[in-house]
């Protein structure tokens, strides 16, 4: 299953702009970022 940033952040209860920042310092980097530039979650 894959998530975006707005249904990972609801399901875990962070906000969108933490998991940015995750992303950002290599803490929690997404499995793809699609052609629209959006940070998908999921299995890579």
């Amino acid at each position: 299953m894959e998530y975006t940033v707005h249904q990972l952040a609801e399901l875990s209860g962070v906000s969108g702009r933490t998991l940015r920042y995750y992303d950002q310092i290599g803490l929690l980097p997404p499995a793809r970022i699609n052609s629209s530039g959006y940070r998908i979650y999921g299995s890579s």
